[in-house]
């Protein structure tokens, strides 16, 4: 009998958990930590890798995921769809800053009802879709001088013409990792570099991710690269293949044991098949209700505390 896929990731976590090196991190909190981690999941049959051993908010991924490719930095897109994901960075830096003790729900309140509010204390930097389909351009003005673009390059758009008119190519890729823009970002890119490989007629993706928090992180990172590749394979007239996936810092918080050890005693159930029903005019014409995801049945939901 073939083991059920999402043991590869039961098995990471029980490893960093039970014996990764204990670290003190940027959070605080604590990691128990691995280097190194590859994971392979096979999305030829229409599945994609929904954690199973919890509910994994998969509609929340589908709008974190096309926030991401409109290249908005704000989080007044996310919060007015009831998706607090990004939430907890801003809200900490505005209680640092103004000392105010308020809680997230009246945080994100005033983040909707006030735009001006939101312009100040809702945007992350140059985040995750800025550098997608917004990286910076420089043209050169004189000696030593040069000027920025008004707009940037578009990562995505040129991925997906690569994959249209070159597809052998080895330079299908597109990275977050701006070294120049990462101290104006409120998180650097964790899942940071994504390439492609395409070989008869199907489309195969690697995700290398600097840092990964298995607990949380990994769900939606593992779902959405699955997500992405189903979306470049659809625009490109491909048929999709393997998510490789390879994780450097891969660890779990020391205040997710709960967590850990609940998953690990569930048993993973069939994921789930992911259906489209339309194909939108672009990368950037999709919405929620285009992602119908087909079959899942998670075991219940639990809850963990998000380290910021």
């Amino acid at each position: 009998m073939t083991e059920h896929p999402e043991q590869q990731y039961l098995d990471a976590m029980a490893r960093a958990w039970y014996g990764g090196d204990e670290r003190v991190d940027r959070t605080g909190v604590g990691t128990r930590s691995l280097f190194g981690v590859t994971m392979r999941f096979n999305l030829s049959d229409g599945t994609v890798p929904l954690i199973t051993t919890k509910k994994i908010f998969w509609k929340s991924a589908i709008k974190e995921l096309i926030w991401f490719l409109s290249g908005d930095t704000n989080i007044r897109p996310l919060v007015m769809q009831n998706v607090h994901i990004w939430t907890d960075w801003p809200l900490d830096k505005y209680r640092k800053a103004t000392g105010e003790a308020i809680d997230r729900d009246a945080f994100e309140q005033r983040i909707i009802d006030d735009p001006a509010f939101a312009a100040e204390w809702g945007d992350l930097g140059p985040v995750y879709g800025k550098q997608w389909v917004d990286w910076p351009r420089y043209t050169q003005v004189g000696d030593g001088l040069f000027r920025r673009e008004e707009k940037g390059i578009n990562q995505i758009a040129e991925l997906v013409e690569m994959l249209r008119t070159n597809p052998s190519s080895r330079r299908l890729i597109f990275t977050g990792w701006n070294v120049p823009e990462l101290p104006g970002m409120a998180l650097p890119p964790c899942h940071m570099t994504y390439q492609y490989h395409v070989a008869g007629g199907r489309l195969s993706g690697i995700l290398y991710q600097r840092s990964c928090d298995l607990g949380l992180g990994f769900p939606f990172n593992i779902f959405e690269a699955a997500v992405l590749i189903r979306m470049l394979a659809q625009q490109a007239d491909l048929e999709p293949g393997e998510l490789v996936w390879m994780g450097a810092d891969t660890h779990v918080y020391s205040n997710h044991g709960h967590l850990v050890e609940e998953q690990l005693s569930r048993t993973p159930r069939a994921f789930p098949r992911l259906t489209f029903a339309r194909r939108p005019s672009s990368m950037f014409a999709y919405a929620p209700e285009d992602f119908v995801i087909e079959g899942y049945d998670p075991h219940p939901h639990i809850k963990a505390e998000v380290a910021v």
